[in-house]
Formats: structure tokens, sequence, C-alpha cells
């Protein structure tokens, strides 16, 4: 799989599958995505290290990784999550091949949003599937 910003300059290839999608609700994840709801596919941290620029560290445990040219995301890890990094599904290419499998924060999802699936749905982190779908 490819995945590119939103200028093109900052380019990634996953050689393997994530091990997991999931949406995300929380707060954090929705300011740096700009949505109402971020989607991430989750991936071997070793395989998209050398691929990204140097992160942003904000939160403590949480690094962010943004195009050095047009600033937009291109993945987060979360210190919770070991050795996994999460790609923005908007900017991977095969996109429509990645089904979400379920719902992280959903506690903290917005009022008005309404995704009518039956994914399972953790009301807080979900560290431990995701953890799990990485073993």
């Amino acid at each position: 799989m490819t995945a590119r910003c939103y200028c093109g300059a900052s380019r990634l290839t996953l050689d393997k599958p994530p091990f997991t999608v999931a949406y995300c609700h929380c707060s954090d994840c929705r300011r740096w995505t700009g949505a109402p709801v971020a989607a991430f596919a989750a991936v071997d941290r070793a395989d998209v290290s050398d691929q990204l620029p140097a992160p942003y560290r904000g939160a403590p445990g949480v690094e962010r990784w943004t195009c050095p040219t047009c600033h937009g995301p291109l993945a987060a890890a979360f210190a919770y999550l070991p050795d996994q990094v999460y790609v923005p599904l908007g900017i991977i290419d095969q996109a429509d091949r990645l089904l979400p499998e379920m719902h992280s924060h959903a506690g903290s999802a917005l009022p008005w949003l309404h995704i009518a699936d039956d994914l399972p749905r953790a009301q807080a982190s979900a560290r431990d599937d995701l953890n799990r779908a990485a073993t």
C-alpha cells in the first residue's frame, strides 16, 4: 500500500497489511485530523519509521508526524500501543480496501455523529484490543 500527504511531498510505502483499522472519536485525534471522527490503519513502527520526518511530541507519550511541506497528518504513535504507528486512512491510496474493525473512544463521539455499523465500541482507548491485534 502507499500513502501520501496533501501535497504529495511526503509518501509512505506500507509493505505489510495493517494489524487493524479503527475509528477514533477522541478529541485529540479530531483536532489533529480536523475531522469529526478519525480512522487509522495500525502498522508496525519498524515498517515506517525510516520514512517519517521528525515527530512532534505534544502530549506525554504521544508522537505525531506531519509533512514538513504542507503539514498534513502522516502518522501518530502512542506509548500505550508500543511498536505501533497509526496512519490516517484518508492519506492511504488504497483506503477503499481497509474496512474499520472497531471504534475507540466511542464515549467521546460527537452527539450528532451516527455511524450505523455493528462494530465493537470501546468507550475509552481500546488499548487491549489494539495491542492484541498487533500480536
